[in-house]
């Protein structure tokens, strides 16, 4: 473990993040990490889409229209306001996050859960594009500070002491203020010292709670982070000052927020290999937590090889690791927030309805009575198994006990999404038609944005994308 304090000289560890930031070419990109880099951004936009018309998103676009903003250089995405970077960022970022249907990172280490839940691209995507977006840059230019934040994020997440996660911190939270100021920063092109200073600022703003798992204050921790980032920059560049060794001070980040961390998962491990390459990062099926997929997958492939009715069906047993359910802590969910975090809800819907999109994810879907009363039908806890397993992974046992006295089971590490069984671009790019139709985004549009984005790298202008997602 890394010393209480520690020589904020050029190589320390927040300077080799800075200089990560700074070094970096566009032309560094694994193609691999470039295909994986244009799914996630294409998934994000979508779902910023849809996110603009969920509650969270009316009352983000009267709040901002309260402020009195008009004609900002920024798009928030599914409205007509105009905004500056920062409140255009927070937007976005609340929009990607609002139904949790968001990417997903997964972990080297067996004790990291699961990357410690983090998501990626909604604090940094946004924060890219309101940058890229008033300064007029190309695609290339906001890939490269995307794929810098989405990096500087998850090697955060992966070395912070897991504790972090586990006493209730929310890592999209906190790691992704970095990757909004780590972004934000590449595309202003600060130096050295600048860049530095907004690490710093961004750190003391880096905050977020796991007890508002459930309610709309979960996708506000990834438009906070997404603001916080630019913000951290534009204080930065004024000359705020701030303490240069913000990460592995004694009294820094990682000791702070984590109690410590594992210097040698971030420690010369940045791009070494970048986190698009491996572990990976996931992209989500169905709008609901993470932890939930596995199951889904499985639920879903053991229905349709056994034609299962919910008729049919006496209980449901699914067993995780202790990390699963204490995340997924809305036994019984009364309303489409809690359904996210609610292993009982996604079961019976699939059960039920076969299918958990969108438009399943609703209060009135819910409530609904056959719903409520199979949800009692299914047990969640921990299995000794998927225990032994490691954290790494979202082992998920399920057996199904059927009224005539037979039991149907399965398992799965990971669900559809993940690198073990990724989507193609497109299947993503269903899943963002999908989003555009649940938000009545016209297809044409719609389609326009998908040719964009798989040829991203050669867009001269970002403006031309960001028109085809506003009103």
């Amino acid at each position: 473990m890394p010393a209480d304090t520690q020589n904020p000289a050029a190589d320390s560890l927040t300077g080799q993040v800075a200089d990560f930031i700074l070094s970096t070419r566009y032309e560094d990109l694994p193609a691999e990490v470039i295909d994986a880099g244009k799914k996630s951004i294409l998934d994000g936009l979508g779902l910023a889409l849809s996110g603009s018309v969920a509650h969270s998103g009316e009352l983000v676009r009267e709040y901002l229209s309260a402020q009195g903003f008009s004609g900002g250089p920024c798009s928030a995405i599914g409205m007509s306001l105009r905004l500056p970077p920062r409140f255009a960022a927070f937007a976005n970022g609340v929009g990607i996050h609002a139904d949790d249907y968001d990417d997903t990172q997964l972990a080297v280490a067996k004790d990291r859960v699961y990357g410690l839940l983090t998501h990626p691209t909604a604090p940094c995507l946004p924060s890219a594009l309101a940058i890229a977006e008033r300064d007029a840059r190309s695609g290339r230019d906001l890939m490269l500070a995307y794929h810098l934040g989405v990096e500087v994020e998850c090697k955060i997440a992966e070395a912070i002491d897991p504790r972090h996660y586990q006493h209730g911190f929310h890592s999209t939270a906190t790691c992704g203020t970095f990757a909004s100021a780590a972004a934000a920063s590449r595309l202003q092109s600060l130096p050295k010292e600048a860049v530095l200073r907004a690490l710093s600022i961004a750190g003391s703003q880096s905050a977020g709670l796991r007890e508002n798992f459930g309610t709309m204050t979960k996708p506000f921790h990834a438009g906070k982070a997404a603001e916080s980032g630019v913000f951290a920059t534009d204080m930065a560049k004024l000359g705020w000052t701030a303490a240069p060794n913000i990460l592995e001070a004694g009294r820094g980040f990682f000791k702070a927020a984590g109690g410590g961390w594992d210097d040698a998962a971030i420690n010369g491990k940045l791009g070494r290999p970048w986190t698009f390459a491996f572990p990976g990062v996931s992209i989500k099926p169905h709008p609901s937590g993470s932890l939930t997929h596995p199951g889904m997958t499985k639920m879903l492939e053991l229905i349709r090889e056994h034609r299962i009715r919910a008729a049919d069906v006496a209980r449901v047993k699914v067993g995780t690791n202790h990390n699963m359910p204490n995340a997924l802590i809305h036994h019984r969910p009364t309303n489409e927030l809690q359904a996210k975090f609610s292993m009982e809800f996604c079961m019976a819907i699939l059960l039920l309805d076969g299918r958990a999109n969108l438009p399943e994810f609703t209060d009135e879907v819910v409530m609904r009575p056959d719903v409520q009363e199979f949800i009692t039908r299914v047990d969640f806890g921990v299995h000794p198994v998927a225990e032994a397993a490691g954290y790494d992974k979202m082992t998920t046992i399920i057996d199904i006990e059927m009224k005539d006295g037979r039991t149907i089971s399965g398992s799965a590490d990971f669900g559809k999404g993940s690198p073990a069984n990724p989507m193609s671009y497109e299947e993503v790019a269903d899943k963002f038609r999908g989003c555009c139709d649940f938000a009545k985004w016209p297809r044409e549009k719609a389609e326009q944005v998908i040719r964009i984005v798989r040829t991203l790298e050669s867009l001269a202008d970002v403006r031309e994308l960001t028109a085809l997602l506003v009103k």
